[in-house]
């Protein structure tokens, strides 16, 4: 009886380890969804053009996420009401790193500006 109750429990405990998402794909949920946070708090009327990246090869992905990231220190919120919120949120989205430099001969000067939204779709696009 007590080895039946044993392998009930480690069955159980393997199968929900392997049910359980990696925490890679967590991570980049969360970057998406504060992306769609950040969306509604941005400012996109009369607001400084960025430099988006679109298309980007393997080796590229870095050089890409960098660019993003001095974006997001351009955008400005809606109205002063979120500027707390919209802070936070351009904190978290600070913290996220992507480790594989690789080697990409553009820089962020080579993408074209696109407006803050359309700048953060690209951003969503790259994250999936």
């Amino acid at each position: 009886m007590k080895r039946m109750v044993i392998f009930c429990m480690l069955f159980f405990c393997s199968s929900m380890v392997l049910t359980a998402a990696s925490p890679r794909t967590t991570k980049y949920k969360q970057i998406l969804k504060t992306i769609a946070k950040l969306e509604t708090m941005v400012k996109d009327k009369d607001a400084e053009l960025l430099h988006t990246p679109e298309n980007t090869v393997e080796g590229c992905l870095y050089t890409a996420v960098t660019c993003f990231k001095k974006g997001l220190q351009k955008l400005q919120p809606v109205s002063s009401q979120e500027n707390t919120n919209f802070k936070k949120v351009i904190r978290v989205m600070n913290k996220f790193t992507n480790g594989d430099r690789g080697k990409c001969e553009s820089t962020c000067e080579s993408y074209e500006k696109k407006t803050p939204k359309e700048f953060l779709k690209g951003f969503a696009n790259l994250m999936q």
